[in-house]
C-alpha cells in the first residue's frame, strides 16, 4: 500500500508539473521571440535567440508610446479600485448595520444586476455617454468600472461584516468616535483579507480590460496599455519581435504588482479560508 501511494503521488505531482509547463509555455515562447528578429523568428521560433539583445523592447517602448499609455492606465486602474474599496464597503457596512426595509431591497437589486452581461447594455451605455458629451475621458471611464465592480465588491463585504461583533463598533461609539470614525477606525481594518482579494481582482480585471476601453476612450492620447499595444500590433504586424516585446512590456507591471503583493495575496486567501 505504501508503495501504490508513493506511486500515485509521484504522478500526481508529474501531472501537476506537466499542467504548469503546459500552461506557462505561451509566456516563455513570447518571452524568447521578444528577443530575436522577424528572420529568427520564422526560421525556428522555439530556438534560443543568438544574442540576447533588449533592441526590440526600446524600439518598443518608443514606437508605442509606453510611458502615456501606463500611466492612463495606472490612473484608471487606481481611482477605480480605490473607489471600489471605500464606496462598496461604506454601502455594505449601511445595508448590515441599518434596519431600513429599502436596504434589502437595494441589495437584492445590487445582487440581480450581477447577472446582466456586459455586452447587454455596452451599445445603449455608449449612447447616453455618447449624447451627454462624457466619453474620450478617464473619468467617465472610471466611473463606469466603479458602478460594473460595486455589485460584486458589496455582495463580498456584506457577508464578512455580518460576522463583525457589534459590540466593537458599541465600545467604539461609547468612546466618542462617531459612525464614520468606527467605520474606518474598527470595521474597514478588520475586512484587510475580503479587500485584498477584491483589489487584486480588479486590478487584474480593470488593468487587462479592452472592450469598455475601447468604446469610451477615441484619442490616442488617451488609450490605456492594451488599447496601446492593439493598435501597435495593427501598425507593425509584420514585425514579430516588436509585437512580443510589445507584449512583454504590456504584461510586466501585472507581473511585478503580483510579485509585490505575494505575501499579502497568500494571507489575505488563508484568512479568508479560516473565517469562512
Amino acid at each position: 500500500m505504501k508503495a501504490l501511494r508513493r506511486a500515485y503521488a509521484i504522478l500526481r505531482h508529474a501531472v501537476l508539473y506537466a499542467l504548469f509547463v503546459l500552461y506557462l509555455s505561451p509566456f516563455f515562447l513570447v518571452l524568447l521571440n521578444s528577443f530575436k528578429s522577424r528572420r529568427e523568428i520564422v526560421s525556428n521560433p522555439f530556438a534560443l535567440p543568438p544574442a540576447w539583445s533588449l533592441n526590440n523592447f526600446i524600439t518598443a517602448f518608443q514606437r508605442m508610446g509606453f510611458v502615456p499609455a501606463f500611466l492612463n492606465s495606472l490612473l484608471i486602474t487606481t481611482c477605480s479600485v480605490i473607489g471600489i474599496a471605500v464606496f462598496s464597503s461604506m454601502t455594505a457596512y449601511l445595508f448590515v448595520r441599518t434596519d431600513w426595509r429599502i436596504n434589502k431591497v437595494m441589495f437584492f437589486a445590487m445582487v440581480a444586476s450581477m447577472l446582466i452581461p456586459f455586452q447587454a447594455i455596452m451599445i445603449p451605455l455608449v449612447r447616453i455617454y455618447g449624447s451627454l458629451s462624457m466619453l474620450n475621458t478617464p473619468w467617465s471611464l472610471i466611473y463606469m468600472y466603479l458602478g460594473f465592480g460595486s455589485s460584486f465588491a458589496v455582495f463580498l463585504y456584506h457577508g464578512f461584516i455580518k460576522s463583525i461583533p457589534k459590540e466593537l463598533e458599541e465600545a467604539a461609539m461609547i468612546d466618542g468616535c462617531s459612525r464614520l470614525q468606527v467605520f474606518f477606525r474598527v470595521v474597514f481594518p478588520l475586512l484587510r483579507s475580503t479587500t485584498l482579494s477584491l483589489i487584486i481582482l480588479n486590478v487584474l480585471w480593470i488593468w487587462n480590460d479592452f472592450l469598455l476601453p475601447s468604446l469610451v476612450l477615441i484619442s490616442a492620447d488617451r488609450r490605456t496599455l492594451p488599447l496601446t499595444t492593439f493598435y501597435f500590433h495593427g501598425t507593425y504586424s509584420s514585425d514579430y519581435g516588436l509585437l512580443m516585446a510589445s507584449l512583454m512590456l504590456t504584461i510586466l507591471p501585472v507581473i511585478a504588482f503580483y510579485i509585490a503583493l505575494q505575501k499579502h495575496i497568500i494571507r489575505g486567501v488563508m484568512e479568508g479560508a479560516i473565517k469562512a
